[in-house]
């Protein structure tokens, strides 16, 4: 990505994250990034359109925070499944934790068919699919399951404030996967 478009993705992340899609308008974006309007519409035809954007590099990272704890539970003989907690458990008590992005999304973005909604619910199905194989026997159900954990610990993490809602979740899985 050019550094300027990556610029205003990255600001606009980090704008989202405190204050929502909706309240986030253009002309803080533009004011934070320090970019000019031409600029933006340069690379962004809408706002729409920017969102997306961070929401596919939020994906993207998500995805890749998770699987570098796979990677790192396998390199020790330890499930990778169980491994995803803790992703989640580092994230809750970063400086970055603001709830989730996908949630956020699908309650501001609330049509089904709207491209902002369709991202997110993609991405929650790439993380049960990403615990489906993870399991030692495929199981829909139970990949389910402690995906429901997983949207729970968020949640419990971004309106209770208990940021060790994904090791109480893991305590859980344990059962489930065992």
């Amino acid at each position: 990505m050019q550094p300027r478009k990556q610029h205003l993705v990255d600001t606009a992340l980090l704008l989202f994250n405190q204050h929502g899609y909706h309240a986030t308008g253009i002309d803080l974006i533009l004011a934070e990034s320090k970019v000019s309007k031409a600029t933006l519409y340069k690379h962004f035809r809408s706002k729409d359109e920017l969102i997306l954007a961070v929401l596919q590099q939020r994906h993207t990272q998500v995805l890749e925070m998770i699987q570098t704890n796979i990677d790192d539970a396998h390199d020790k003989g330890e499930s990778g499944v169980l491994a995803i907690f803790d992703t989640f458990d580092h994230w809750f008590n970063s400086d970055n934790f603001f709830g989730c992005n996908f949630i956020n999304a699908t309650a501001e973005y609330t049509n089904v068919l709207d491209p902002i909604n369709k991202i997110s619910l993609e991405h929650k199905q790439a993380i049960v699919d990403l615990i489906n194989n993870e399991l030692t026997i495929k199981d829909d159900m139970k990949a389910n399951q402690i995906g429901l954990l997983i949207e729970g610990a968020i949640v419990m993490a971004h309106t209770r404030g208990i940021k060790h809602s994904a090791l109480i979740a893991k305590e859980m899985a344990k059962h489930l996967i065992h």
